[in-house]
């Protein structure tokens, strides 16, 4: 698990870091950035999965940060840890898409308990999710989202083929397989699996997103 500790009191934030580093239970990699600029710099060059913020930082404010960290990223854990204990400060954080806020000073313990409970959450929410060229499928609903967390329309068999073969990515499927898989009835006459992933492709945009291994078949 790789956190992202954004804190400007650098001896609070080592004191977290270095609680975090000595379970011996869960095994960290953690990043510590002291103002907003900072932050923004790491999260955008790394992948995190969980990120505990404080709301009083340096050139960038701790809102501003998570509205922009939560456009980017809906489902990366945010854990607020601020000195701000107005409710309509919390009621914003939370709003702007915080998952939890927890009052300064606080309890390491509870901070450890309130952290866990965030990534077994986001771990159920990773293992629903497969992504492919800025393409989301939920796997346990069956919605395709695009890079902006907007469900893709296309029509149901187009559906059927875009998300079983994300289901099974990096295997290869030829049109027998497509219509074994997805079709009901038997057929000899396979091209108009060609017409519809022809359709996926410029609908989304996105020449690539169905690859096509010569003599073998479709894959993503």
């Amino acid at each position: 698990m790789k956190l992202l500790i954004i804190e400007d009191e650098i001896d609070l934030a080592t004191a977290i870091k270095n609680g975090l580093l000595n379970n011996y239970f869960l095994k960290y990699q953690i990043d510590c950035a002291y103002d907003g600029e900072e932050a923004l710099d790491k999260y955008f060059t790394n992948n995190y999965d969980l990120i505990l913020l404080d709301l009083n930082l340096p050139i960038i404010d701790g809102l501003d940060l998570l509205d922009t960290i939560r456009n980017d990223n809906k489902e990366i854990p945010i854990l607020i840890l601020s000195a701000r204990i107005n409710i309509d400060d919390k009621v914003l954080g939370l709003d702007l898409g915080a998952n939890d806020y927890l009052a300064k000073p606080f309890d390491f313990k509870e901070l450890e308990a309130r952290i866990n409970a965030l990534l077994r959450q986001y771990c159920i929410i990773k293992s629903q999710l497969i992504s492919v060229e800025n393409v989301t499928l939920d796997t346990k609903n069956n919605i395709l989202y695009d890079e902006n967390n907007e469900i893709i329309n296309l029509t149901k068999k187009e559906h059927q083929i875009l998300s079983f073969l994300m289901r099974n990515k990096g295997l290869i499927f030829n049109e027998y397989d497509l219509v074994d898989n997805i079709w009901d009835d038997d057929t000899d006459n396979t091209s108009f699996i060609r017409v519809h992933i022809n359709s996926i492709r410029k609908k989304l945009n996105k020449p690539n997103i169905i690859k096509n291994k010569r003599g073998s078949g479709y894959y993503v």
